[in-house]
Formats: structure tokens, sequence, C-alpha cells
């Protein structure tokens, strides 16, 4: 019989559509043709993209130039702009803003073959370590409010561009999800005194039907109300509202579960379209005791439709623990060993 389940945090509901109970093999993944032509973010093209804002190179090597193995720059179609003052007007009941904020690009790899479930341990933890940088760097604007750090992989998931890379988009706003998740956690928090993510982790790893994976800091969990088959978060064991307080040995322990976790996901079924996005303590809060920073990763094997985009509640054809089961059952990843 389908549930109904309601995400304790953002209240929001979604259908668990169980008579589907849709497996991985269910799920058809279209394989993606490689495009060809010239990729401006491989080595060796450094000037087809605007000047880096920061990259780890090698030493003697220039700005702009090759020897990097991580390289920021502005998107070159940027949503916001980083130039101008932050102006608000009204008009009775509306209200606009100037696009003020920023808009980068995380080059993750000089190699264009690379992806996320490839990277060694000691990659991995450099990009991490170039999230944290650009971070502590925006928040430090008056005028940035929330830095939305994202991925996106394979066409379907809204990558225009096959080398590997993230993107961050900082706001002068705090976007509505994040509100939802900053109002639902200060509700429990004034009735119990806790931290709502981190009463739901506890819960999770002691019932383990929904577990994935962890390690000594991390879990790796679906959802109990998932809005998409194979959903899966990445979420600090200790209580952490912010990503910036992220050492080098937490930047590592997260680097384990996340390629743990990936390689299951690329395993179980068949290399996806993913989205995968950072939720972090906005300006304000990030010594907040009842906001948990976390990753959502987001395989994209069903289609959003007029139910969703009418309601708001999602249908998700595979319960969280079918998904967890198959995700644990995946063979356990090699690590390469590499120089990066």
């Amino acid at each position: 019989m389908p549930e109904l389940r309601q995400d304790p945090i953002t209240k929001r509901w979604v259908v668990i559509a169980a008579e589907r109970n849709k497996r991985p093999q269910d799920f058809k993944v279209i394989r993606e043709e490689r495009k060809p032509g010239v990729c401006p973010f491989c080595e060796g093209n450094e000037k087809k993209t605007p000047p880096e804002i920061t990259a780890y190179r090698e030493p003697g090597t220039a700005p702009d130039e090759q020897g990097w193995w991580i390289r920021v720059v502005p998107n070159k179609f940027p949503a916001l702009t980083y130039e101008g003052n932050l102006i608000t007007t009204r008009d009775q009941f509306y209200t606009k803003m100037s696009g003020i904020g920023a808009h980068e690009v995380i080059i993750e790899s000089p190699d264009h073959q690379m992806s996320l479930e490839k990277h060694s341990i000691h990659q991995l933890q450099e990009i991490f370590r170039a999230w944290r940088e650009r971070l502590e760097n925006l928040l430090s604007d008056s005028r940035i409010n929330y830095v939305q750090i994202f991925k996106n992989a394979g066409a379907r998931a809204g990558a225009s561009l096959e080398h590997p890379h993230s993107q961050l988009i900082a706001t002068p706003i705090i976007p509505p999800v994040v509100e939802d998740e900053l109002a639902g956690a200060r509700e429990y928090f004034e009735k119990e005194g806790k931290c709502l993510f981190c009463e739901i982790s506890s819960f999770e790893l002691s019932n383990k039907t929904r577990v994935v994976i962890e390690n000594e800091e991390f879990c790796a969990y679906c959802p109990y109300a998932s809005r998409f088959p194979f959903e899966t978060w990445v979420i600090p064991k200790g209580h952490q509202a912010s990503f910036t307080y992220l050492d080098d040995y937490l930047l590592n322990q997260l680097s384990l579960i996340l390629k743990q976790t990936m390689q299951k996901i690329v395993t179980s079924l068949n290399r996806p379209p993913y989205n995968l996005v950072l939720h972090t303590a906005p300006k304000g809060y990030l010594e907040s005791p009842y906001y948990h920073w976390h990753i959502e990763i987001l395989p994209r094997l069903t289609t959003v439709a007029g139910f969703e985009w009418g309601t708001g509640i999602y249908i998700n054809p595979t319960a969280p623990e079918v998904a967890a089961a198959f995700l644990r059952e995946a063979p356990q990843p090699v690590f390469e060993r590499s120089s990066r």
C-alpha cells in the first residue's frame, strides 16, 4: 500500500509508491555520448575561461597556466554578479533586489575523464578544501548571506560540460529551502533542547534499515521521506552547523565516505545522472545549536511532473529502506593509489 511520509525537518510530504517498488534494474539510464570539441576546463585551455580566482597548483607555475590540480574561475555566464551595491526596492506588494552575488566554477581535476567516484582520497580532500575556502571568503562579504555549492553530473542533471566540476552561487538572501530547514530545526530545538538533525542521524544509525555506510565521523543514509529513488544524505555524526569548520581530518573522513557512497550509487544504478547539493549554515547561523550541515545526493532516475509541480508533493517509487539495502549490498570500493 502507498504511504504518505512527512519530512520531520521541513514538514514536506512525499508519496512512497510502495506497490511500484522499483529496483535499480527497473530504471532506464540512458548513456550519454561524449561531446566532441575543445573543453575550456582541460589543462592547456586555461585562457578559454575567465581569469582564475584561486588555484591549487605546482610551485613556480603562474596563474591561468598549466600545473594546477584544482582551479576556481568565475562562471562565464553568471546568474548573479559580484560587482555593485545591494539595493532593495518595493512597489506595493512587489519586491526586487539588485542581482548581487557570485557564480563560480570549481574545476575538480585537469583530467577530462575523471568523475567524483574515481578521484583519489587526496584529490577529493582538495576539492572540499576549495569549497571550504570559497565559503569562508564569500561569507565574509557583507552583501552575501548564503552560498550554495552544488554539482550537476550528466546532461539530464543540468550539466552543460562533461569535465568534472562543481559550482557555487552566493546570494544576498537565504533560500526558501534552507529557511524551511532552519524553521523546522529551530522549532524542535525550542521544544526538546536538541538538534533535530543529530537526533535523526542517531536514530538512523541505531535503526540501520536506511543506513548505506558509515565511518567514525560520518553517516550516509536514505532519508525516511526521500523525494527521489536512492536519494542519499551524508551527514556528520558530531554536531556542526557550518561546512567552514571542517578541519583536515574531517575533510579526509568526508572524502572517504563520499567516495564509498558514490561508488555504490554508480555501481548499483549504472552510472546515473545526479545532482549533489551542500546545505550549510547561512551567515548568522554558523554557530547554530540546531542547524546541521549535510550533503544531499539526488540521482535523476524519475521525472518531476504535473502532480509534483502542482502540489509540492513528490512521488517516489522506491522506498528508502529498499534503496539503502541495494546500496549496502553494492561491492565495497577499492581505493586506487594516485598522486592526486
